[in-house]
């Protein structure tokens, strides 16, 4: 039997619903735990794909009026664990994606509908759920990002039948901080004392996630570098000095991926499975990847890139890049949606280079698989990175990641320089400063890398060898409980 009861509540999860990596972590947790003896149930909001997915389920606690409509909590699970629904379809029956609607615009009521889901997960976990007449409590509250830190704030200030259990926040990127006027705070149901600078007050406005991380009794962030970076001004994004001042209450833990769900050895999108005895057959998945995108066959290496087409993710530099790249004899892949502009502008890189760069807009999970299986290395040049998956998810399917040297890249990448090449230890090639020229350098690096057969091969086998499970990492988060259980 577990001896430790955990609620998560997030936003998003996978397989249910997903806009980026926090879901693909949310999603994880509960089998990355169960061997630790905790038994983490999620909680998620109710919206149209998670309720269909979800089919006929009981109702096991309803709120008449939950933030201007009634609301019920749905049980379920997510895969082999607990799962609960938020069904609220005044807040969350709606069409359109998880925070904004159709065209991208922020749900204005974005403020409503995350303050209603942290008063449930406050609720649920102090003990809200009634089963056969017993109240069905959790040792410890997880939230993660700010759509789930309220939960924290009204476990600190308004818990449920005045039980309070101990809250972490977890923050896969503190550039999303869900901030908003002053004014809704009366409508929030937490009391008077909770509105100051030490509590939900940010700049003279509200903050949510700021709030999360000023009531939580712990905060984690996706990687070790991460939880240093956001204590400087140039990574903190304005709360820095709150993560100064919480002190060791702040920690670092890497994030894992699913072993099985991305293993090319096993892994039914590709066209052909592979492991690192046999790296030769990944050749099968880059000649089909280039079919796919309409490139030509070269001797020249295939980078891929798979993000968000965004300034965080460095890809404004991307189209100056694909220029340089091609010229080198190399070819690239995108797919990715973000900017409009920088949509527009890759469009027109692969129209001036065709059969050498192609671009799809949007997001396929399957097609990322294969990108994985039939590039040969991927480009990550993150002005900031809390963790990042693409580049796990390279080293696992031999794709070299070049990535900047920063957060979680700098964590899980190790650098081709001369020393780590004699050591036979590099993983895949890194670089400071994200700007043109060093990412032209560190393009030059690996085209360079590439001629050199046996070393790349070497960078290839090393990474598909590494342990990036989630074994480690749970386990680290099985010990935080339990040192704030006590």
């Amino acid at each position: 039997m577990p001896d430790i009861r955990v609620l998560s509540v997030a936003s998003e999860a996978v397989p249910l619903v997903k806009t980026g990596g926090l879901a693909d972590v949310v999603g994880a947790l509960p089998g990355a735990l169960a061997d630790e003896g905790v038994a983490l149930s999620t909680l998620l909001p109710g919206y149209p794909s998670v309720l269909k997915a979800l089919g006929r389920a009981r109702a096991v606690h309803t709120w008449p009026d939950l933030f201007g409509g009634p609301a019920r909590l749905l049980a379920g699970k997510l895969g082999a664990h607990p799962l609960y629904v938020l069904d609220a379809p005044d807040l969350f029956t709606r069409e359109g994606l998880p925070y904004a609607d159709a065209a991208g615009r922020d749900w204005p009521d974005n403020w409503r509908r995350f303050c209603a889901l942290g008063r449930a997960a406050a609720d649920v976990a102090g003990g809200a759920v009634v089963v056969r007449g017993k109240a069905q409590r959790f040792d410890l509250l997880h939230a993660h990002d700010w759509q789930g830190a309220m939960a924290a704030a009204y476990t600190r200030y308004a818990p449920f039948g005045g039980a309070a259990v101990p809250s972490v926040v977890t923050v896969h990127n503190i550039a999303f901080q869900g901030r908003f006027e002053a004014a809704i705070f009366a409508e929030t149901g937490l009391p008077s004392r909770a509105w100051h600078m030490q509590g939900v007050e940010y700049y003279g406005g509200f903050g949510m996630l700021k709030a999360g991380l000023f009531c939580a009794d712990a905060i984690t962030t996706v990687s070790p570098t991460y939880a240093r970076e956001i204590r400087s001004p140039r990574f903190g994004m304005g709360l820095e000095g709150l993560i100064a001042e919480r002190g060791s209450a702040v920690h670092g833990i890497l994030n894992g991926i699913d072993g099985e769900l991305w293993n090319p050895a096993h892994d039914a999108s590709l066209a052909a499975t592979y492991t690192a005895r046999t790296l030769g057959r990944k050749a099968l998945n880059t000649r089909a990847l280039e079919a796919e995108f309409g490139l030509v066959e070269e001797d020249g290496p295939l980078f891929v890139a798979i993000t968000r087409l965004t300034w965080q993710k460095g890809m404004d530099l991307l189209p100056e890049m694909a220029d340089h790249l091609v010229a080198l004899g190399a070819r690239l892949a995108v797919l990715g949606s973000g900017d409009a502009d920088l949509e527009a502008q890759l469009r027109a890189v692969a129209a001036r280079h065709p059969g050498r760069v192609a671009v799809r807009i949007g997001y396929d999970e399957g097609l990322s698989h294969r990108m994985q299986a039939g590039g040969d290395a991927i480009l990550i040049p993150s002005r900031f990175e809390p963790c990042g998956l693409t580049q796990l998810y390279g080293l696992a399917y031999g794709c070299v990641p070049v990535v900047a040297r920063t957060g979680g890249l700098a964590d899980t990448v190790i650098d081709a320089n001369p020393a780590a090449l004699a050591a036979g230890v590099a993983t895949g090639i890194q670089f400071d400063g994200v700007d043109a020229q060093n990412v032209a350098a560190a393009i030059e690096r690996t085209v360079a890398l590439y001629g050199q057969k046996d070393d790349w091969q070497r960078l290839q086998k090393n990474g598909m060898k590494a342990d990036f499970s989630w074994g480690a990492s749970g386990r680290a988060y099985a010990r935080l409980y339990r040192d704030l259980i006590g």
